[in-house]
C-alpha cells in the first residue's frame, strides 16, 4: 500500500507540476466529501480528513456530541469514548473523535476520484494563472501545436496553451507544427477552461524585450530606450539615450560589425531597424528621426505641435519613404505632426506667402531685393531646367530666413497672448480662481453642465466668458436662458477678502506714554476669557485743579466688575536667564480691586506716580 500510494502520489506531482501541499489538500477535501456521501452526514457537521503521505492511510475525524445513551452514531459519541480523547469532556460537550468507516479506503477510492481530479484541475489552473500573470509583457518560448487562418496555438510551460491571433503575427511569417516560437505575453484572461493567454510578435514591446536580451547595456540601465515606433515585418525606429557619460547608445545597440542588431533583425523576419540617438531638442530629435534622409531645416509650430521639414529634392523620396512609411514612423517616434517639403516647394510657398499675406509685410520688405532673383530661379525650375548647386543653396537660405522670422513672430504673438491672459487674470482677481463655481449662485442644472465641462472655479468661467463666450454657449444643454443667467452672474460677481476682525479697545489717555493696564483677580491671575493685553492710556490730571489732586470714587456693581475683568488684558510675561517666567515692566498692577469697609462695597483704585516719589491710590 505504501509503495503504490507513494508511486501514484509522486506521479501526480510530476505530471501536474503542483506543490505537494496542494495535492494533499485536494485528496483530503475529496476524502471529506466521500465520507459525507458514505455515511450521509450533514454538511453542518465539522469533518476533517488526514492523509499520511508515507503510508497513504486515510483517517477521518468528526465533531460529535458527548452523550450517555447514543442514538445516532453519526453525530453522537459515548461518554467513555469521549473521555479517551478529552479527559475533561462532560455530557453535552462537543469533541472531535476519529470516525473512519471500515473499508473506507476502497470506498473512498471509488467515490472521491472525480472530486480529486476536479480539485487538481482547479489548482492547476490557479497555478497557471498566477504564473503567467507574473510573466505579462515578457518573452516566452513555445512549440506550435496547431495552425489555422485565424490564430496559432502554441504550447507553453506548465502545460498551458497560448493563442497568437493573425493580427499579432509578423506579416509574411509562416509556421508549421512543432516549430519553436518566441513571443511576448500581451494579455492573460481567466477562462472557464483555464487561463487564456494571448501572444504577440507584432507588438513594439516585443522589439523592446529583444533589445534588452541582446544588449546588456539596456538590461543594466546604462542605455535607455526612449521611444519605439514599429510597422511589423517592414521597418522600426528606436530612440535610445545613454544614462552615463562616455557611452555611445547607438553603437551599444548595433554591436561590433552589427552582431547585436543582426540577431534581432533575423528574429523579426528581416525587419529593418533604425537606431537613433534621442535628443531633448525637438529640432535635433526630428532631424535624426527622418534619417537616413539628410535634412536642410526643421521649423516648429508649437501651438499646433507641427514640424515643417525641408529637404533637398534628391532626399525627398528617402525622407517620405515607401508609401510614407519613414515619415509615419518618425511622427510616431517624436509625437510631432511632420510636414516634409522639398526646398523648391518650400521656397515657392514662402515666396507666395510674403507676396499675398498682409501679416507677412515686414518679411516682404526685408526680402524685397531677393524676390526677383528667387522668382527667376523658381521659373527656371518650373520649365524643368536644371538648377546649379548655388541656386539650391540660395533657395534653402531664403526658406530658412522666412521660416525663422515666422517662428519668431509666432513666439511674439504667443507671448502677447500670455501677457493678455495674465492681465485679464489680474483684472478678475485671484480670489475668483480660489472660489468654487457655486459662488456664482447659478441654477443647479447649469452648474452641473459647467462642472462636467471642466469649469472648476468661478474665475475659470469668468475668463472664458470674457475670451470666448461662444464656447460656453455651444455646450450641450446651455440655451438662451442659461447664457443670460451666466452673463448676469458674471456681471454681478464680486470677490472681496473678508475684513479682519478688530478688537474694540477702550482707551484712556496717559500722561507720558501708553501703558498696558491688565486687570487681575484677587489672586493675581488673568480673568477667564482673556487672550491679549489691552492698551489703556491713563489721563494726566491737569495742574492747578482739584481734579489733578484727587479723582472721584465711583462705586461698581459685581456685574460691572466681571465685565471689566473680561475686557482687561492678560499681563505680559517674560522669561529670565534661567527660563523662569516673570512679569515685565508692562505687567505691573496699576488697577487694584479692594473692599472698602466704610462703604461696604468693592471699589477699584487707580495708582498714579506723582513726581517720582512713589505711588498714590485713587478710588473710582
Amino acid at each position: 500500500m505504501k509503495n503504490e500510494f507513494m508511486m501514484a502520489f509522486n506521479e501526480v506531482l510530476e505530471e501536474k507540476q503542483l506543490p505537494k501541499e496542494v495535492i494533499l489538500q485536494a485528496i483530503e477535501s475529496a476524502m471529506v466529501s466521500a465520507y459525507r456521501r458514505a455515511v450521509n452526514a450533514s454538511t453542518a457537521q465539522h469533518v476533517e480528513a488526514k492523509v499520511d503521505p508515507d503510508t497513504g492511510q486515510v483517517t477521518i475525524y468528526a465533531e460529535k456530541e458527548v452523550v450517555e445513551d447514543m442514538v445516532d452514531e453519526r453525530t453522537e459519541v459515548m461518554f467513555d469514548e469521549a473521555r479517551k480523547v478529552n479527559p475533561l469532556a462532560e455530557p453535552g460537550d462537543m469533541v472531535i473523535v476519529e470516525t473512519t468507516p471500515k473499508d473506507f479506503g476502497r470506498v473512498a477510492a471509488q467515490t472521491a476520484r472525480q472530486v480529486i481530479h476536479q480539485r487538481i484541475r482547479e489548482a492547476e489552473r490557479n497555478a497557471q494563472m498566477s504564473y503567467f500573470e507574473r510573466q505579462l509583457g515578457e518573452i516566452v518560448s513555445g512549440v506550435v501545436q496547431a495552425v489555422n487562418n485565424q490564430a496559432i496555438t502554441i504550447g507553453l510551460d506548465m502545460k498551458a496553451e497560448g493563442v497568437m491571433p493573425a493580427n499579432q503575427k509578423i506579416p509574411g511569417e509562416k509556421f508549421r507544427v512543432h516549430d519553436r516560437v518566441r513571443a511576448i505575453i500581451a494579455e492573460v484572461k481567466d477562462g472557464p477552461r483555464g487561463p487564456q493567454i494571448v501572444l504577440s510578435r507584432g507588438h513594439r514591446n516585443f522589439l523592446r524585450r529583444l533589445l534588452e536580451t541582446e544588449v546588456p547595456e539596456i538590461y543594466h540601465g546604462i542605455v535607455e530606450i526612449r521611444a519605439i515606433s514599429r510597422e511589423p515585418g517592414q521597418r522600426a525606429k528606436v530612440a535610445v539615450s545613454a544614462t552615463q557619460a562616455g557611452v555611445d547608445p547607438v553603437g551599444a545597440c548595433v554591436g561590433v560589425k552589427g552582431v547585436r542588431i543582426q540577431a534581432i533583425v533575423k528574429e523579426l523576419h528581416d525587419e529593418k531597424i533604425d537606431i537613433i540617438e534621442w535628443s531633448p531638442d525637438p529640432v535635433v530629435y526630428i532631424q535624426k528621426a527622418i534619417s537616413p534622409a539628410r535634412v536642410s531645416g526643421v521649423y516648429l509650430t508649437e501651438a499646433e505641435k507641427t514640424a515643417t521639414v525641408v529637404v533637398m529634392e534628391d532626399q525627398l523620396s528617402l525622407a517620405i519613404g515607401r508609401d510614407g512609411q519613414n515619415a509615419r514612423l518618425a511622427a510616431k517616434l517624436t509625437n510631432w505632426r511632420i510636414d516634409i517639403k522639398s526646398v523648391v516647394e518650400a521656397a515657392s510657398d514662402a515666396l507666395h506667402r510674403i507676396q499675398t499675406e498682409a501679416d507677412m509685410a515686414t518679411i516682404a520688405e526685408a526680402e524685397a531685393d531677393k524676390v526677383a532673383q528667387l522668382a527667376e530661379i523658381l521659373a527656371k525650375k518650373a520649365e524643368n531646367r536644371p538648377l546649379a548647386p548655388e541656386e539650391y543653396t540660395l533657395l534653402a537660405q531664403f526658406v530658412d530666413r522666412v521660416e525663422r522670422r515666422v517662428v519668431e513672430e509666432q513666439k511674439a504673438v504667443e507671448q502677447a497672448n500670455l501677457e493678455k491672459l495674465a492681465e485679464l487674470r489680474a483684472e478678475i482677481g485671484e480670489l475668483a480662481f480660489e472660489s468654487p463655481l457655486e459662488a456664482l449662485e447659478l441654477p443647479e442644472h447649469v452648474n452641473n453642465i459647467l462642472t462636467e465641462a471642466e469649469y472648476r472655479t468661478a474665475g475659470d468661467l469668468i475668463m472664458e466668458m470674457k475670451l470666448n463666450p461662444d464656447k460656453v454657449l455651444n455646450l450641450h444643454g446651455i440655451g438662451a436662458k442659461a447664457i443670460q443667467a451666466i452673463e448676469k452672474a458674471v456681471a454681478e460677481a464680486k470677490f472681496e477678502a473678508p475684513a479682519p476682525v478688530e478688537e474694540i479697545v477702550e482707551a484712556v489717555e496717559a500722561p507720558a506714554e501708553a501703558v498696558e493696564t491688565p486687570v487681575e483677580t484677587a489672586e493675581g491671575a488673568p480673568a477667564e476669557g482673556e487672550s491679549e493685553p489691552v492698551a489703556v492710556e491713563a489721563q494726566a490730571p491737569a495742574e492747578g485743579t482739584e481734579a489733578a489732586e484727587e479723582e472721584e470714587t465711583e462705586t461698581m456693581s459685581f456685574e460691572e466688575m466681571f465685565k471689566l475683568r473680561s475686557e482687561a488684558a492678560r499681563p505680559v510675561e517674560e522669561e529670565d536667564a534661567d527660563g523662569n517666567k516673570k512679569k515685565g515692566k508692562k505687567g505691573k498692577k496699576s488697577v487694584a480691586l479692594e473692599f472698602d469697609e466704610s462703604r461696604g462695597e468693592v471699589v477699584g483704585r487707580k495708582k498714579h506716580k506723582r513726581g517720582g516719589d512713589g505711588w498714590e491710590d485713587d478710588a473710582w
